[in-house]
């Protein structure tokens, strides 16, 4: 039998993330290979990951990664079952670099994801370990990648510690403009984070969704005793204030010194530079939007956890 020293076990571990007493037993199971040892780990972590795969998971961590020529964004939630892991170095460092490797590798979907190189090997294996160590269930829900037209700029932001993440894109004359909106354009992102648009523009807003809108405010004026003469001449009003609700363009711009739209900071931002811009993409990421959380005393998560 090999003897296993301390240096071997802080070797593994280095390698492998796992556990002092997890890498011990490897290395003993394996006689000191150190590559049997990580295979072993790896096998280990798959058993575990397998038992939490069911487990809810409505906590987490959104993420974006922006190329240092700002033409590419993306954008990931992955979810964990507790507020307390989503907000370990370990979990923000993982979600850091996993919307790395979907904005480097061009990938649009998990499945995607799961065969990509991670680490020491595909993402899905990495995954599986991660979810040995940390002890929850963790699930990549969605991502998403803006990239910039030709003449084009793409920013974003972050906020509430990961709870909420956003990025746009705008369109300009010029890579000058481009340049003298950035920091526009990520305060566009800080609105979209607080205001939560639904759309772009008008022109965005499916035709479906106009007509019930103007069915809810034909019943309201009805209600109110409008004649119906005078009901066809409100409604396009009550159609354009709904189009400032919104639409990301129509919103009152929440940093506006005096009352404007974003579309209208925009582009006075661009003609302050002497040029034009305007905006053509965004995508807001909450975490758990539309999850339904698992409602768990303490008492159960303890009897869990001696049951496994």
């Amino acid at each position: 039998m090999a003897n296993i020293t301390a240096a071997m076990v802080k070797a593994l571990r280095d390698k492998t993330g796992a556990g002092m007493m997890d890498c011990k037993k490897a290395l003993v199971e394996a006689n000191g290979d150190e590559e049997k040892a990580v295979e072993i780990l790896r096998k280990k972590g798959l058993a575990k990951a397998a038992k939490k795969a069911d487990r809810n998971a409505a906590e987490g961590r959104v993420e974006i990664y922006l190329t240092p020529d700002y033409k590419k964004g993306s954008i990931v939630e992955v979810n964990c079952e507790t507020d307390f892991v989503a907000k370990t170095d370990e979990f923000v460092e993982f979600t850091k670099e996993i919307v790395k490797t979907i904005n480097v590798n061009d990938i649009d979907d998990v499945n995607a994801l799961m065969g990509t190189s991670f680490g020491s090997g595909t993402f899905e294996e990495e995954l599986k370990v991660k979810i040995a160590k940390i002890g929850e269930n963790i699930v990549v829900r969605r991502m998403a990648t803006i990239k910039a037209p030709e003449n084009g700029i793409v920013n974003g932001y972050i906020h509430a510690g990961g709870r909420v993440g956003v990025l746009v894109a705008a369109a300009c004359d010029k890579p000058e403009t481009c340049e003298a909106i950035k920091d526009t354009l990520k305060d566009i992102a800080m609105h979209i984070a607080a205001m939560k648009p639904l759309y772009l523009n008008p022109e965005s807003v499916p035709a479906d969704v106009i007509e019930k809108e103007k069915e809810i405010a034909k019943e309201q004026l009805l209600k109110e005793g409008k004649p119906e003469q005078v009901i066809d001449k409100i409604i396009p009003g009550k159609i354009k204030k709904y189009f400032q609700e919104v639409c990301l363009t129509e919103q009152e711009y929440v940093k506006a010194e005096k009352k404007e739209s974003v579309a209208e900071a925009l582009s006075k931002a661009a003609k302050a530079a002497g040029g034009e811009a305007k905006l053509v993409d965004f995508i807001r990421f909450e975490v758990g939007e539309g999850l339904v959380k698992n409602a768990c005393n303490m008492a159960d998560e303890v009897a869990k956890a001696l049951g496994e």
